[in-house]
């Protein structure tokens, strides 16, 4: 009888779970057209691809636990490293009065500034999805945070590391030779475990968020070398580094204050990296509805040869057009350039719109300018693109 009584009440909570259980997500089509011919002739114009990222969320014990599936996949016509399966979200989460705590596979964000996310750092970047860095690989952690009247403090600890993704020979946005095998500082190599502190509160007008890492560098260190076939290669080495951040953000008015800042030491060289700037937002502009915001951002490098230091001594100029409209239309267009290169720089342009409740179509537009050959974009010189997104939410 007890077996019975305890058969009926394991079929009831699964019930009662898969009651509170909500399936969404996306999929879609991309289409990217490269404006100029390939610098290498494997690669193509035009490359075509497929991407599907579902999301399953289900709560039980009164909301207090919950549980969050998000896989990622697409399908690539030419590039087999873009064609990609990964896990961004699988997570538990349990909310406890002023605790919460977080235990699988995650995503987090840091950051307050448009041009450049310099203290977010918990989750590696998954480059092949995007040329901007937006797109993140999931990460292991462990993560629990207290609220207080003094802000949100989170600790994180990170069991395992996420290698940054690379283009295939086929591919466009790529360095110039083949990618090989990652190099480790840490004997533990991708099982190193690392750490990470945050406070985050609202001073007055202000956000104000303090950062602690300490592991292994999402950032690679690009080393070239000969491999055994006698072929140059670039062998991507992950350094031991602390790094410390701050960013901030205020409103006064139409006006957005931010300011980002890091100090990284454990690489081949320390330094210290800036990003501040401003937004400008007008409503009815010209007595319409539409909305106009006016960006400008600094941003400021102190490594010199790094492949990744792109924003040495740049200004970033902006604007945000916002239609205001039943569909969210908003058109981002920017361009930035290198103050100390005449030659060298870089635009974008980031548009959307939903068609229906159901469907939205994006274009994003990267193009890049340098005569530098020691510089980043001298590499991407002959890979302005355009990016057209057809995606269906459910």
């Amino acid at each position: 009888m007890k077996s019975i009584a305890l058969f009926v009440s394991s079929i009831t909570a699964s019930f009662s779970l898969l009651a509170n259980t909500e399936i969404t997500g996306s999929a879609g089509g991309e289409l990217r057209y490269f404006m100029q011919d390939a610098l290498y002739e494997v690669q193509e114009r035009t490359y075509g691809s497929v991407f599907f990222s579902p999301e399953t969320y289900t709560e039980w014990n009164d909301g207090e636990d919950s549980l969050l599936f998000k896989p990622f996949f697409r399908a690539d016509q030419h590039d087999e490293e873009r064609t990609h399966f990964d896990v961004r979200e699988l997570q538990w989460m349990h909310v406890a009065d002023t605790w919460e705590t977080k235990v699988g596979i995650g995503k987090v964000f840091w950051g307050q500034t448009e041009s450049i996310h310099l203290v977010d750092i918990v989750n590696q970047t998954d480059a092949i999805e995007a040329v901007d860095g937006e797109d993140k690989l999931g990460q292991p952690m462990v993560n629990v945070s207290y609220f207080s009247d003094f802000g949100t403090f989170s600790a994180f600890v990170l069991p395992y590391f996420r290698e940054r993704t690379f283009e295939s020979a086929d591919g466009r946005l790529r360095p110039p030779i083949a990618v090989g095998e990652a190099l480790y500082e840490s004997d533990g190599e991708q099982s190193h475990v690392d750490y990470a502190l945050r406070w985050q509160s609202s001073i007055s007008d202000w956000e104000v968020g303090l950062s602690y890492f300490s592991g292994t560098s999402r950032e690679p260190e690009l080393v070239t070398t000969i491999n055994e076939e006698g072929q140059p290669e670039i062998l991507p080495y992950y350094a031991q580094i602390s790094q410390v951040g701050v960013d901030l953000l205020t409103v006064y008015g139409a006006w957005l204050l931010k300011f980002e800042s890091i100090y990284r030491e454990g690489q081949s060289e320390d330094f210290t990296a800036v990003v501040t700037g401003f937004e400008y937002t007008t409503q009815g502009i010209f007595d319409t509805q539409y909305g106009l915001g006016v960006l400008s951002e600094y941003q400021f490098d102190e490594r010199e040869d790094n492949f990744f230091a792109v924003g040495q001594n740049d200004l970033m100029v902006g604007l945000r057009f916002i239609f205001n409209d039943i569909d969210g239309t908003e058109v981002l267009m920017g361009y930035v350039q290198d103050l100390d290169e005449s030659s060298t720089s870089s635009a974008f342009i980031e548009a959307s719109s939903r068609i229906s409740p159901h469907w939205r179509w994006k274009l994003d537009g990267y193009f890049f300018s340098s005569d530098d050959t020691d510089d980043t974009f001298y590499f991407l010189r002959r890979d302005d693109h355009l990016q057209f997104t057809l995606e269906y939410f459910f």
